[in-house]
Formats: C-alpha cells, structure tokens, sequence
C-alpha cells in the first residue's frame, strides 16, 4: 500500500532541496529520519515533517506495519519565483529572485 504526501510553495530552492532529497530516495523510513536529523540543511528539517505527514497518511490508510516503509518516490519541482527589485547606484535597479519549491513524497511497505 503507497501512502504520499505533498509540501507546495516552500521558500527554498529547488537546486539545493534536491541535494538532500537524494540522500534519502530509496532508504527505509528510520533510516531516513535519522539521516535528515543530522543533517544541517534547512530543507532536511521540512523533509522530515513531510516524511512524517506520509507515515501518518499511511497509517490512516491501515497499513499493518509502519517500520517496513520505505521511500519509494520523493522529488523536487520548481515553483514560482518571486521577483523583487533593489535599489543601485545612479538609479538602476537589479533584480533579486525568490526561487520555492514543490516537494513530493511517496512512501510504501512493498518493493
């Protein structure tokens, strides 16, 4: 049984959230966890509740046990940039780019 969990429009980027969704595709759900523990990355501190959402989704779900989970699919897509503009010298201005990300997690107890 799959269970899955979805974080939208989180403030950080997606190029960095990837680096630290790669360290736990694939791994089991404590394995996981305990990575992201560690780990001194924002992103590893969201990826961990959202990885929580999912066994809590699974366990509404019913599935028997909840240590054989394991991350099946996680990914990170691209949101929508906020753009804002600086003030420079002789009244140019530049432009500052806000990147969020859309983070999806599938968790299941069966390979």
């Amino acid at each position: 049984m799959e269970s899955s969990a979805k974080l939208t429009l989180v403030r950080l980027s997606p190029r960095k959230t990837r680096l630290v969704v790669d360290l736990v595709r694939g791994k089991g759900i404590q394995d996981a966890l305990n990575t992201l523990r560690f780990l001194p990355q924002p992103s590893a501190k969201l990826i961990g509740k959202l990885l929580k959402s999912a066994v809590a989704n699974a366990e509404q779900k019913g599935v028997s046990d909840v240590d054989r989970l394991f991350v099946k699919s996680i990914f990170v897509d691209g949101g929508t940039v906020l753009k804002r503009f600086m003030p420079r010298a002789m009244g140019r201005a530049s432009k500052i780019r806000k990147p969020t990300s859309h983070i999806s997690v599938t968790l299941s107890d069966t390979k």
